[in-house]
C-alpha cells in the first residue's frame, strides 16, 4: 500500500535506521533523516549507507545530534512528521563502561528532546528503539514485553530502561501514541563493525583468531535486519491506545513490543554459519563472560505476531550468508 506520510527517522545514517529509511521510501513515506555522524565507528560506512539514500525521491537528511534541542526542534517545525521512529542512540554495551556520559547525552537528553518535539508538535505515532539488554538478569525464557526488568546489568541497558520510563510518563501526560521496540541481536548487511559478525568475519577471513567470551557458552536470538524493519514498518499502523494490556499501559496509549527471531541460537553454531558462508575454519581464543553482558537472550514474538501477522523467520544459516556475500564485496575481503 502506498503511504502520503512523512516519517522522521533518528540515525538514519545508523545500521537499523539505514535500512527502515529504505523501506519507508519504497512503502511511498517522504522520509527526513537525522543523523550525528559521529565516530563511534567508521564513519565512512555511515557515509556509504547515506550515499545509498540521497538518491531517492523524499529522501531528506540533516546531520545534528539529537542532543542539540534546537536542531531537533527546527526539524520538527519544518517538516511536522506524521510518524516519529527514533533508532538515534549511543550504542553498545561495552563501550558504556568506558564513556558513560555519552549516554546519558545521546540517550537521556537526545530521546527527551525527540520526545519535546512530538509533543510540540504531535505526531500520529512515536515509535522508540530499546533493547533486549533491559531484560538484565532475568532467567526466564522467553523474554516476555510483561517481565518486570529492574536488574540491569550494564550503564547503556539502565539508559534504555529509563527511555522506557520518560515515554510511558509522555504517552500518559500527553496523549502521545508511543510504542518502545526491545530488539534483540539485529544482523545483517551494512551492519557495524563494532558488532560480533563483523568482528568475526573480518578475523575468519584473515585467518586471525576470534574471541570466544563466556567459553563459547552464549545464546543469542540473532534477528535479521530485513525482518525487524519490516516488523517497525507494520508496527507504525498499530498504533497503542489506552488500557489493552499485553505490553501496553492501563493509563497511556504506550505499547512495549519485542522484536526478535524467537529462536535462541547457540554462539557456535552462529560461528559455524560464518564457517560455512567464508569457506574457511576458526580459531578461536575462549575468554570469560564480560562485564555487562549476558549469557542468552531470547524474545516471545507473540504479541508482535498478534500485532502485524508478521514473525521474522529468516534462518540463521540465510541471514549469515547474506552478510558474508556483502562484507566481501563492500570491505574487498577474499
Amino acid at each position: 500500500m502506498t503511504e502520503s506520510r512523512t516519517a522522521l527517522v533518528t540515525g538514519s545514517a545508523g545500521f537499523i535506521g539505514f535500512w527502515l529509511s529504505r523501506v519507508l521510501l519504497d512503502a511511498g513515506f517522504e522520509v527526513v533523516g537525522l543523523d550525528s555522524m559521529s565516530d563511534y565507528y567508521d564513519v565512512g560506512l555511515k557515509q556509504a549507507r547515506l550515499d545509498e539514500l540521497s538518491g531517492r525521491d523524499g529522501f531528506v537528511q540533516y546531520t545534528a545530534k539529537v542532543e542539540d534541542a534546537e536542531a531537533v526542534r527546527a526539524i520538527f517545525d519544518d517538516h511536522r512528521p506524521d510518524v516519529v521512529v527514533h533508532l538515534a542512540g549511543q550504542a553498545g554495551v561495552r563501550q558504556s563502561l568506558k564513556a558513560p556520559r555519552d549516554y546519558v547525552d545521546a540517550n537521556l537528553v537526545g530521546t527527551f528532546n525527540i520526545m519535546e518535539g512530538t509533543r510540540e508538535f504531535g505526531c500520529q505515532h512515536l515509535l522508540m528503539a530499546s533493547t533486549s539488554s533491559v531484560y538484565g538478569a532475568n532467567t526466564e525464557m522467553p523474554y516476555r514485553e510483561t517481565d518486570k526488568v529492574d536488574t540491569q546489568m550494564s550503564f547503556y541497558a539502565a539508559t534504555k530502561k529509563a527511555n522506557e520510563a520518560m515515554a510511558h510518563s509522555y504517552a500518559h501526560l500527553h496523549n502521545i501514541p508511543t510504542t518502545m521496540f526491545r530488539f534483540f541481536t539485529v544482523y545483517g548487511p551494512w551492519g557495524r563493525p563494532d558488532m560480533a559478525p563483523y568482528l568475526f568475519t573480518s578475523a575468519i577471513l584473515k585467518g586471525e583468531a576470534i574471541n570466544v567470551y563466556n567459553h563459547g557458552d552464549m545464546k543469542r536470538d540473532f534477528t535479521y535486519v530485513a525482518d525487524l524493519v519490516e516488523a517497525i514498518r507494520l508496527l507504525i499502523d498499530a498504533v497503542p491506545v489506552k488500557n489493552e494490556g499485553d505490553g501496553g499501559s492501563l493509563v497511556a496509549p504506550y505499547r512495549i513490543v519485542n522484536i526478535g527471531n524467537a529462536a535462541p541460537v547457540k554462539l557456535g553454531d552462529f560461528i559455524a554459519a560464518i564457517e560455512a558462508a567464508t569457506g574457511k575454519t576458526a580459531t578461536r581464543n575462549l575468554l570469560d563472560i564480560q562485564p555487562g553482558d549476558v549469557p542468552a537472550t531470547w524474545a516471545d514474538t507473540s504479541l508482535l505476531s498478534s500485532l502485524t501477522g508478521f514473525t521474522p523467520s529468516t534462518p540463521i544459516e540465510q541471514g549469515v550468508q547474506n552478510y558474508v556475500d556483502w562484507f566481501r564485496d563492500y570491505y574487498g575481503a577474499a
